[in-house]
């Protein structure tokens, strides 16, 4: 019989954390850990560009090392956003005519600008479309043209990241992105029948979807893989496999494989749902909105501190994109288009004037869906530390994190770890790539106070290592002897 030998004790990590890395075979080399605590309103370091004085941490190791956050690199991006734009700041998508509207017909085209929206979902379309017809257009005698010249990107892969092009998470910015450039499938099996409803939201135009797939019996396993999604004809979607009864009712978001066309499909059928006429068809504009086109209506988006939410609590990489491009795209008055070089350049400003000397972060696209991003944990305790006195910014920044054990990305804790203390005591956000794993946000201990903790885990079994950060949150909710 083989025995493992005890793992080797590290000073600055507690033995619990210590030993579920060795479970997970990861070298506290591996590891960067930071807990500190957050300090009270007005404790405020004159000598470090405004940012709040650093209490000694309770827990500090590899503080300085830069590392890949993944996803918690969108801490970075929405307290940029909150602090550069403002909680209650929205985006506008601008509607336009090109000629006259006679009798409820409008005698050419209708212009719908696109102004980097990050949730311009199907309800807010469907409304968007009403209000265009309440202000008397229902019929198009000419085409719905689309711009989405506020932002200036690069030619997008949806394969290049992972090789895995249908992932959500691999849908592209745009400046009319449309429903987060995902179909939604959803299935509804008849036991009876043994055949299973299937559903598509958002509607679209052009595109042939399967109305039904047969069911079988059987457990319900890995039921996408079953199902055997062939899309790639952009034109028509089909399932060559059956879907298992057992699973009951789900849902299946997928990245639309013909991205360009996207946003001219969806439009088009939305309209068309909505009650309105068209005799021509929706396409990209080829260059700015004329000048001579007349504003009709605006579309407000949700203001970004309710934005936000969904950015940290979801994970959600796109719209993470939106805002970070967003940045750029709103400095002076719109002046240039957002680019990702300008966004980088412009937090790296914001950076030195909030953190001073602290190292800045390596950002690539603001989402932490990259291999060259970097920040280190002490880095992230600073910004934490910050947002936590922000007046301004700070609540929704707060309150956008997911509760421990409750809701968002956290959600699982209490299912990896019933009856976990951790659980409604601590604020955060995740982050899982291949061979990362992070964590970083609140906690409140015991007898109520507050630290900023950070946990980064960049090795091949990082996943493993996600217990070793679940211990590192119970750790700083626990009251220390």
């Amino acid at each position: 019989m083989t025995v493992r030998a005890a793992p080797r004790a590290v000073a600055g990590l507690p033995p619990e954390i210590v030993r579920a890395l060795a479970r997970a075979g990861v070298p506290a080399e591996h590891v960067a850990m930071m807990v500190a605590p957050v300090a009270p309103p007005g404790a405020v370091d004159s000598s470090a560009a405004g940012a709040p004085a650093q209490a000694a941490p309770r827990l500090a190791w590899r503080v300085d090392a830069p590392m890949d956050p993944a996803s918690v690199m969108k801490l970075v991006t929405t307290y940029a956003g909150l602090d550069l734009l403002g909680p209650d700041y929205q985006w506008k998508t601008r509607v336009y005519t090109q000629g006259p509207v006679n009798g409820g017909a409008l005698e050419g085209n209708l212009i719908i600008e696109g102004g980097g929206d990050p949730k311009l979902v199907v309800e807010r379309l469907t409304a968007l479309m009403q209000a265009i017809q309440a202000q008397g257009v229902r019929v198009v005698h000419g085409d719905i043209m689309l711009s989405d010249r506020i932002f200036n990107l690069p030619p997008h892969d949806p394969a290049a990241f992972d090789g895995d092009p249908l992932r959500p998470y691999n849908v592209g910015p745009d400046g009319l992105l449309v429903n987060f450039g995902a179909l939604i499938f959803k299935f509804f099996p008849d036991p009876v029948t043994g055949q299973v409803r299937v559903e598509t939201e958002p509607p679209i135009a052009d595109v042939t979807l399967p109305a039904e797939v047969p069911g079988e019996s059987g457990p319900c396993g890995d039921w996408r893989a079953q199902l055997a999604l062939d899309f790639g004809n952009p034109a028509q979607a089909r399932f060559a496999g059956a879907y298992p009864l057992a699973c009951g009712d789900q849902q299946w978001p997928v990245a639309y494989p013909g991205a360009a066309q996207f946003a001219p499909r969806v439009i088009e059928a939305v309209w068309r749902a909505s009650g309105g006429a068209l005799t021509g068809q929706a396409r990209w504009l080829d260059g700015p909105v004329p000048a001579r086109a007349k504003l009709l209506t605006t579309d407000a988006s949700p203001p970004l501190a309710r934005i936000i939410a969904d950015i940290n609590k979801f994970s959600n990489n796109v719209m993470a994109q939106q805002l970070f491009l967003t940045l750029s795209a709103a400095q002076n008055g719109g002046a240039q288009r957002g680019s990702f070089e300008r966004s980088r350049a412009l937090v790296a400003r914001w950076w030195r004037g909030r953190f001073g000397l602290r190292a800045a972060p390596v950002l690539v696209n603001g989402a932490g869906l990259a291999r060259d991003a970097r920040i280190s944990a002490a880095s992230l305790i600073a910004l934490l530390q910050q947002a936590a006195n922000d007046p301004v910014a700070g609540q929704p920044f707060m309150q956008s994190l997911s509760i421990a054990g409750v809701d968002g990305t956290m959600a699982h804790l209490a299912e990896r770890r019933p009856g976990s203390v951790a659980i409604g005591r601590a604020e955060l956000k995740t982050g899982t790539l291949r061979d990362v794993a992070s964590v970083a946000g609140y906690a409140q201990d015991q007898s109520g106070r507050f630290y900023a903790l950070a946990g980064l885990v960049n090795d091949p079994n990082a996943p493993a290592a996600r217990a070793a950060l679940d211990q590192l949150v119970e750790w700083a909710v626990r009251d220390q002897p």
